[in-house]
C-alpha cells in the first residue's frame, strides 16, 4: 500500500535545532505585503464610490432627508409610500414597455448582423467598426440628434411622411410615439454593441457542426434556427440579462428628450428618471434612496425570469 508523508517548513533554533513550526500569521503577511499593496487600490476605490453608496442609500432609506437639515428616521415609511406610489408603477410600466419594444428587436437584429460578418464577406473589420460606433457616441449628443428626427412639426421622420403622401404624427406629444422613439435610441445605441459580443460566440462554434448540417441537406433558414441559435445559448443568455439590466436603467434618452417630467401623460418616465426626480428635484433623498432600492429588486427578479426562461427553452 502507498503510504504518503507531509513536510512542514523547519526552523533553527539558537541552539542549532531543526524545529516543525509553521510561519506565524504575522510572518505570512508580512512576506505578501508587497502583493497585497499592488491589489490594494482597486478595492480601496470599490470600497470609496461602490461598496459605500450602497450600504448609505439603504441607511438613507429609511430616513427622510432633504439634503441639507438633519435626518429623521421613519423606518419603512419610505418603503410602504413606495408601494402604493401610482407614479412608481407608471415609471416600471413605462421601463418595461420601452425595454420590450427596444430589447427584442435589437438582440435579432444584432444576431443577424453578426451572422453577416461571420460569412464571407469584404471589409469585415469596417463593418464592425461601424456597428460599434454607436455605443460609444455621446448619449447626449445622440438624444439630441433624434429629438430633431422626431420632432413634431419639423422633423426629420415627419418630413418623410410627408415625402410618402402620408399624415404626420406628433411623436413627441403622444405616449406611444415618445416610447417608440427612446426604443429607438436603445436599439440604435446596443445593437452593434451586441452583435459584436454574437460575433465571438460565432467564432467558437466548430465549422464542422456547419459543414455536417449543409451535408445533411439544412436550409441557411435550418441551420441558423437548428445549430446557430443553441450553441449560441449561452451567450443569448448574457446578453439578454446584460440588456435586461440596461433596459431597466435607461436614464438620459427620456431626460433629454422629454425632460424630467417625462413628457405628456409621463409616458416617457422611466423608473431611473423618476428616482432622478424625487431626490434631486424634489430633494427627497430617503424616497429617491427607497425607490433605487425597489429597482433593485426589480431588476433581480427579470434577471431570474429571463434566465429561467432561457435555460428552460434550452431544454
Amino acid at each position: 500500500m502507498a503510504t504518503t508523508s507531509t513536510t512542514t517548513p523547519t526552523t533553527l533554533t539558537g541552539t542549532g535545532r531543526q524545529t516543525g513550526r509553521r510561519p506565524s500569521t504575522g510572518g505570512r503577511f508580512r512576506r505578501y505585503l508587497p502583493l497585497y499593496l499592488s491589489i490594494s487600490p482597486f478595492y480601496i476605490i470599490f470600497a470609496i464610490f461602490g461598496l459605500f453608496p450602497i450600504g448609505y442609500s439603504l441607511y438613507l432609506s429609511f430616513h427622510s432627508w432633504d439634503g441639507i437639515g438633519p435626518m429623521k428616521f421613519v423606518g419603512l415609511a419610505e418603503f410602504r409610500y413606495l408601494v402604493s406610489d401610482t407614479q412608481f408603477w407608471l415609471s416600471v410600466k413605462n421601463t418595461v414597455e420601452i425595454w420590450i419594444i427596444s430589447t427584442i428587436p435589437m438582440l435579432f437584429l444584432a444576431l443577424v448582423i453578426a451572422v453577416i460578418l461571420n460569412s464571407s464577406i469584404r471589409f469585415k473589420t469596417a463593418y464592425r467598426i461601424a456597428f460599434f460606433i454607436p455605443n460609444v457616441s455621446s448619449l447626449v449628443a445622440m438624444a439630441i440628434v433624434f429629438g430633431s428626427i422626431f420632432a413634431n412639426n419639423f422633423g426629420l421622420l415627419n418630413g418623410l411622411l410627408q415625402a410618402l403622401g402620408l399624415s404626420q404624427v406628433q411623436w413627441l406629444n403622444d405616449p406611444w410615439g415618445i416610447k417608440i422613439a427612446i426604443a429607438v435610441m436603445v436599439i440604435w445605441q446596443w445593437t452593434g454593441y451586441n452583435a459584436i459580443i454574437y460575433l465571438a460566440g460565432l467564432q467558437a462554434i466548430p465549422t464542422d457542426l456547419f459543414e455536417a448540417a449543409k451535408v445533411d441537406g439544412a436550409n441557411v433558414v435550418q441551420t441558423f434556427f437548428r445549430v446557430t441559435v443553441p450553441m449560441l445559448r449561452p451567450i443569448i443568455l448574457f446578453t439578454v440579462i446584460t440588456s435586461t439590466i440596461g433596459g431597466m436603467q435607461i436614464f438620459t434618452q427620456s431626460q433629454v428628450l422629454v425632460g424630467n417630467t417625462g413628457g405628456p401623460g409621463g409616458a416617457g418616465m422611466t423608473m431611473v428618471l423618476y428616482l432622478y426626480q424625487q431626490a434631486f428635484t424634489k430633494n427627497d433623498f430617503g424616497y429617491g434612496a427607497a425607490i433605487g432600492w425597489g429597482l433593485f429588486i426589480i431588476l433581480l427578479l427579470f434577471s431570474i425570469i429571463n434566465w429561467r426562461v432561457v435555460q428552460r427553452t434550452g431544454k
